[in-house]
């Protein structure tokens, strides 16, 4: 499989909201083509692609940040929707039925908003990959070494610097041992809650898998590490994650 055809994929395993947002590798791609190989570009060839390019960068960190301060403004509100269902119940202001139903629709907005974040994540790793992929076509077909500094360039880029949301997901996965803690030996009741909650959620829950292993992939798609490397990823049991879906490879070409 084409690099392109893969990062159509991804693409469409992603929010549909989002698919325009993604790196315009085709277009990008169509710059490179437009060189004829193993000449120089031209001034204007060039200047056209790093436009383009420009253009893209602005556009992927522009949604990234966007999507970032929403999660920050949401984190804070599920955690006030936490404390306000627990206060209800501990005043005596709420059924034992009325708290279950408050919980399981926060528990519900919980994974959901786990999984997006997991996504922003993956959109992330997607993109990076996606510049680096059609910066190595470029140096190759032009002769050029514009990959370099542009990937240094890169890597001070908001999109990539991803420590803000993946603090937010591990908060939010402290918040979901709070609100949905795992069901004692015997509870046969509280056990097959958990399995609705998890079938209520199963499309955003088969997106983040798909997530979650394109991730891995990217991070193993080098055998070395070194600055230019997206960082190691620490997933849960992958073996669990591969029995629902099975990550297509990243290209070589």
């Amino acid at each position: 499989m084409k690099f392109g055809k893969w990062l159509k994929r991804q693409i469409e395993q992603s929010l549909p909201e989002w698919r325009d947002q993604f790196l315009r590798y085709k277009e990008l791609k169509r710059c490179v083509n437009a060189v004829s190989g193993g000449c120089p570009p031209s001034p204007v060839e060039e200047a056209e692609f790093i436009a383009t390019l420009d253009a893209e960068m602005e556009k992927i960190n522009a949604f990234f940040l966007e999507q970032e301060e929403e999660f920050i403004i949401h984190h804070r509100e599920l955690q006030e929707d936490i404390s306000r269902a627990l206060d209800r119940k501990a005043a005596g202001l709420v059924t034992p039925g009325q708290h279950e139903a408050a919980v399981a629709a926060i528990r519900r907005e919980i994974v959901n908003f786990h999984g997006v974040m997991v996504l922003l994540l993956n959109y992330s790793s997607i993109n990076y990959i996606g510049l680096a992929k059609i910066l190595k076509k470029h140096d190759k077909r032009t002769g050029a070494v514009l990959r370099l500094p542009v990937i240094e360039a890169v890597l001070e880029q908001p999109f990539f610097e991803t420590e803000t949301v993946s603090q937010l997901v591990r908060e939010c996965e402290a918040m979901m041992e709070a609100v949905f803690p795992e069901a004692p030996e015997g509870q046969a009741a509280a056990r097959q809650d958990q399995e609705a909650l998890a079938v209520a959620e199963q499309s955003i829950f088969r997106n983040t898998v798909a997530a979650l292993l394109t991730m891995e992939d990217v991070r193993a798609w080098s055998s070395t590490r070194g600055r230019h490397s997206l960082p190691p990823l620490n997933l849960p049991d992958s073996d669990w994650l591969r029995s629902f879906q099975q990550a297509a490879p990243i290209p070589t070409q």
